[in-house]
């Protein structure tokens, strides 16, 4: 699911009939923000937040520049967009470092929005930046949840401080900054507990550890999921123990969107990281120009290219591009470019980012394990000369693959046709076609 889908739907539906127009009356302007407004509303969005949101795209596109111009359609998305972008946070908001280490940051919020994978994701993406992390396990109440950061600090190969028997939050996060100073960890992330509800002894205990380790930064990790409560919740840590950014979790999820587009003007502060998948990985910095675009369907080019920088092998992605201009895409290849693709993520979202892209068209499209491991086996089955002359694949030659992999014909069938629509596919990413009908009937194989 991309971000946001329901109202990501509702909201680029309503602009694709302004876009267009020539002229635009002031009937026509009521008619859409009326639109936009149910949109947003039903996507759980704070009331004056979206009170004060509509408020400014009508003053801002009642103006005459606007109207009596010659694409007045145009000029009003752009005043959407604009104003979404402002309501998201208007810029990138990047977590600040202490300027004598180590930078210690609390995260905070309520059982369940993810605080202790938080931990774990945040970490990881610091030491990217060439820092080294220390998680350090608070929440001494959940049944589980020190062994749970454990867990996750071990997959990421990051340390985790514990201490066997104590239960006093305070003196683990001292005794954890002061493990960090000792052994050269320049970031501490502590991962306090949560409670099902707001309650003064979460707040009491938050503040004392606070006071205790002094943060550099207190950072509230919300489940997008839970719409308008997140609002309330917000507003609750804001005034105490007080947050200095926000994390939001599961916008892969079935999520209407509201929190995020309503935290930063009902907290005042920004939202700094967006969590968008089970996977350690699945974390990537807020941009509000970038998740506007996306919202509203105009792609998403830079994060495409950021996620591909960061997961192609530059060597075999130039010698595929060298193959492909020559004509010469193989099922080697193919087999390659999958396992390229999958290290990216779900492919639902990395369509969303492209501009004009219809993903629903692409319907649920997940990486399947199950079918990607199915795909590899029927490569594996080929001989070499197969794989790099597919016109060798008659019937008995399928037939054989299909005993030697555990499969039906019919797969290796379709897996063969789905190879000459991703040879067209490539034909076109490389400058040599331009049906971009073909983007909506393909299928990638998993």
């Amino acid at each position: 699911m991309s971000v946001f889908e329901g109202l990501a739907d509702k909201l680029q539906n309503t602009i694709k009939k302004m876009r267009g127009q020539g002229r635009v009356t002031e009937k026509d302007l009521k008619e859409m923000t009326r639109e936009i407004k149910l949109a947003l509303l039903e996507a759980d969005v704070n009331f004056k937040v979206v009170k004060d949101f509509i408020s400014s795209i009508s003053e801002r596109a009642l103006g005459k520049d606007v109207l009596e111009s010659l694409t007045p359609g145009q000029q009003i998305v752009k005043i959407v967009h604009e104003e979404l972008i402002k309501l998201l946070g208007g810029t990138q908001s990047k977590i600040t470092f202490s300027s004598s280490p180590p930078s210690i940051y609390m995260l905070v919020g309520l059982q369940g929005a993810g605080k202790t994978t938080c931990a774990g994701k945040i970490g990881n993406v610091l030491r990217k930046d060439g820092k080294k992390p220390l998680l350090v396990a608070c929440d001494v109440y959940r049944p589980a949840a020190i062994k749970q950061l454990q867990v996750v600090g071990g997959q990421l190969d990051i340390p985790v401080f514990t201490i066997e028997g104590v239960n006093d939050p305070v003196k683990i996060a001292l005794d954890g900054v002061k493990f960090a100073t000792k052994n050269g960890n320049d970031v501490v992330i502590i991962d306090t507990a949560g409670r099902l509800h707001i309650d003064e002894e979460l707040m009491m205990e938050l503040s004392n550890i606070k006071s205790a380790v002094r943060p550099q930064e207190i950072l509230l990790v919300i489940d997008s999921m839970t719409g308008q409560d997140a609002v309330n919740v917000a507003e609750s840590f804001s005034s105490k123990p007080g947050i200095d950014g926000i994390i939001l979790t599961k916008l892969d999820g079935d999520t209407r969107g509201g929190a995020a587009l309503s935290v930063k003007t009902v907290t005042g502060k920004s939202v700094k990281y967006a969590a968008n998948g089970e996977k350690l990985s699945d974390i990537e910095p807020f941009y509000p120009d970038r998740m506007a675009s996306r919202i509203l369907g105009m792609g998403d080019v830079l994060s495409l290219i950021e996620k591909a920088q960061e997961s192609f092998d530059e060597k075999k992605a130039y010698e595929l591009e060298k193959d492909m201009r020559n004509g010469k895409f193989t099922f080697a290849g193919y087999l390659e470019q999958i396992q390229q693709l999958k290290k990216m993520g779900p492919l639902n979202q990395l369509m969303g980012m492209i501009p004009g892209m219809d993903t629903k068209a692409l319907g649920n499209a997940e990486i399947d394990d199950k079918k990607f491991i199915k795909t590899e086996a029927i490569i594996n089955s080929m001989t070499m000369k197969e794989r790099l002359e597919p016109a060798l694949l008659n019937g008995s030659r399928r037939k054989r693959i299909a005993r030697g992999s555990g499969t039906e014909v019919q797969d290796i069938n379709r897996l063969v046709k789905e190879f000459e629509e991703m040879k067209k596919l490539m034909k076109m990413f490389s400058g040599k076609g331009k049906n971009k009908k073909l983007m909506g009937n393909f299928k990638m194989p998993f």
